[in-house]
C-alpha cells in the first residue's frame, strides 16, 4: 500500500466522522467522505420526529475523543445531538473533504489494480484504495406491503421521514407500528390530534424513563475539571454493563427482577385489566428492544387514543380495514415501522473477488470477522457491522472499537507495504461460529420477533458478549496470518 492510500468512507453520520477524524490522526489524509443527505448527522439528520431523543445517557453517548460537557438534558434530544455531530465536523473541517447528495449505488473491486470502483446513482465514479462503510444498521426506512396503500387519499410518511408541512391538529391519524420510535412520537402528537388510533402487531416492555436536566453549575463543572465529565461517562458505562447487560441473559437473576419491575410499573401506570392486558408482552423482556418512556402509558389511556390489536387486511382511500372487517377512518397513516436492519450495506451492491456479489455471499444471513471484514471482500471495512449491536450499552462504544481497528489494519498494510488484505474464510467462519454458539444464551434466541434476526430467525444484528469483550478482541495487535495479503510489486 502505498504510503497515503486512498480512502473512500461512505457516510457522514457519527462513524464516518469518527474514522475520519482519526485516519487522519495516524496520517491518512487521501479521504473522501461521500454522503447521500445535505449535511452531517446520518440517523440523527433523517430522524426529526417530535420527541426524538436517544435513550442512552448524553454523556456516554459521545465519542470519547469528543466530548461535549454542555448536554443540558440527561437523554439529550435529536437537535442536541445533531447540533454536537456537526460542530465536531465543522471543528475538523471535514466538509473539505465531503461530497454531499452522493449515493452510492453500486461498488466492484478491481483484483489487479487492487482498488474498489464506486458508482454513484447519477452515474458518477469514484475509485479508492479502501473504502470503509459508515452507513450502520438504521438508515433505510421499513414500510410493510399493506394491499391498498397506494390507494390511500390522504398523507402518509414514515417517522424518519417525517412531514413537517402537514400540519397534524385535528387529523384521525393512523401509527402503524408500537417500536422505539413511537413511543417517543405518539406522546407529543396525540394531544395535538382529533383521534389517534395505533396499530399494534405485538406489545412491548416499557420501562419509564425520568430525564433530569443537567444544571448550568455541573455543566460548568464538565468544562472546568474534565476528570469530573470523564467519571459521569464511566459510571454510566460501568452502570450498563455490569447491571443492564444480565438483563439479557436467559433466565438469569437480573432478568426476572427487571421483568417483576416492568410489570410492576405496568400494573400501576394501567388500572384497566383489559387495556393492561394487551399491552402485557407474551414474550420474554429484552427479547426485543426494551422501551423507556414515561408518558407512553399515560396516552395510551386517553380518550381520543385506541390500540387497535387486529390484523390490518387493507388500506383504503378513508382509512384502514381490520381482519375483522372492521373499518377506522383516518386521513394521515404514520409509519413507526423501524428500519431494514439486516439488509446490512444495502442498498449498495459490493462486488467482491471473482465477481461475488454481497447480497449473494449474505443470502442466508449477514456474517463478518468482528462485524468489520469480510472473506473475499479486500480493503472493505464496516462500522456498526453485522452483530456489533448491543442492548446495553452505547453503540458509539462499539464503534470506536471498530476505527480503533480499522486504522490499525490500515497501518500495518502501510508498513507491511500490503496493498490488500482480505480476511480468510475460515476465521471468519471460526468467529462467527463461536458468537452464535453464545447467542444460544441470551434472550434475543426466543420467541419474539425483533429486528435483531433476519427471516430465518438467525439473530444477526447483536453482539452477545460484553463490550469489554468486543473491546479487548479489537484492540489486539492484528494478526497478519488471518488474512490473505496482496504486497506492493517493487520495480
Amino acid at each position: 500500500m502505498s504510503h497515503d492510500p486512498s480512502i473512500v468512507i461512505i457516510g457522514a453520520g457519527i462513524g464516518g466522522i469518527g474514522a475520519a477524524i482519526k485516519l487522519r490522526e495516524a496520517g491518512f489524509h487521501d479521504l473522501t467522505i461521500l454522503e447521500k443527505s445535505h449535511d452531517f448527522g446520518g440517523t440523527w439528520l433523517d430522524n426529526t420526529y417530535p420527541g426524538a431523543a436517544c435513550d442512552v445517557p448524553a454523556h456516554l453517548y459521545t465519542l470519547s475523543f469528543e466530548p461535549n460537557p454542555d448536554w443540558t438534558e440527561t437523554f439529550a434530544g435529536q437537535p442536541e445531538i445533531l447540533a454536537h455531530v456537526q460542530a465536531t465536523a465543522a471543528k475538523h473541517r471535514l466538509a473539505d473533504i465531503t461530497r454531499f447528495g452522493c449515493e452510492i449505488a453500486a461498488a466492484v473491486w478491481d483484483h489487479d489494480a487492487t482498488e474498489w470502483t464506486l458508482t454513484t446513482t447519477e452515474g458518477d465514479e469514484f475509485r479508492a484504495d479502501v473504502v470503509i462503510s459508515g452507513l450502520g444498521q438504521l438508515n433505510r426506512p421499513s414500510i410493510p406491503p399493506i394491499p391498498g396503500l397506494a390507494d390511500f387519499a390522504g398523507t402518509t410518511f414514515h417517522s424518519a421521514r417525517w412531514n413537517h408541512d402537514h400540519d397534524l391538529a385535528g387529523r384521525r391519524v393512523a401509527v402503524i407500528g408500537t417500536g422505539a420510535s413511537a413511543v417517543q412520537f405518539v406522546p407529543e402528537i396525540a394531544p395535538e390530534v382529533a383521534h389517534l388510533d395505533l396499530y399494534q402487531r405485538s406489545a412491548n416492555w416499557v420501562m419509564p424513563r425520568e430525564n433530569p436536566p443537567i444544571d448550568e453549575k455541573r455543566r460548568r463543572r464538565y468544562r472546568r475539571v474534565p476528570g469530573a465529565r470523564r467519571l459521569r461517562r464511566l459510571a454510566i458505562y460501568l452502570q450498563f454493563e455490569v447491571v443492564m447487560n444480565q438483563v439479557f441473559n436467559t433466565g438469569s437473576v437480573v432478568n426476572r427482577k427487571a421483568t417483576q419491575e416492568a410489570e410492576k410499573y405496568l400494573a400501576e401506570a394501567v388500572p384497566d385489566p383489559a387495556l393492561r392486558a394487551v399491552l402485557t408482552p407474551d414474550y420474554p423482556i429484552g427479547c426485543t428492544r426494551i422501551l423507556a418512556h414515561s408518558d407512553w402509558y399515560p396516552t395510551l389511556q386517553r380518550d381520543d387514543v385506541e390500540v387497535v390489536t387486529t390484523g390490518i387486511r387493507e388500506v383504503v382511500p378513508d382509512g384502514i380495514v381490520t381482519e375483522d372487517g372492521g373499518h377506522h377512518p383516518a386521513d394521515t397513516i404514520i409509519f413507526g415501522t423501524g428500519f431494514a436492519t439486516t439488509d446490512f450495506l444495502a442498498p449498495i451492491d459490493f462486488i467482491g473477488r471473482d465477481g461475488i456479489s454481497i447480497r449473494r455471499r449474505w443470502a442466508h444471513g449477514a456474517e463478518a470477522h468482528l462485524g468489520v471484514t469480510v472473506a473475499d471482500f479486500p480493503n472493505l471495512f464496516m462500522l456498526y457491522g453485522p452483530n456489533t449491536n448491543l442492548g446495553h450499552n452505547s453503540i458509539i462504544f462499539m464503534i470506536e472499537q471498530q476505527i480503533r481497528h480499522i486504522v490499525g489494519l490500515l497501518e500495518e498494510m502501510r508498513d507491511e507495504g500490503i496493498v490488500a488484505i482480505d480476511i480468510h474464510r475460515h476465521v471468519q467462519d471460526r468467529f462467527n461460529r463461536r458468537i452464535q454458539q453464545r447467542m444460544n444464551k441470551r434472550v434475543w434466541v426466543t420467541s419474539c420477533s425483533s429486528w435483531y434476526k433476519n427471516e430465518a430467525g438467525k439473530v444477526v444484528n447483536n453482539w452477545p458478549g460484553s463490550t469489554v469483550d468486543y473491546w479487548w478482541k479489537c484492540r489486539r495487535r492484528v494478526d497478519l496470518a488471518d488474512y490473505d495479503t496482496v504486497r506492493a510489486t517493487r520495480d
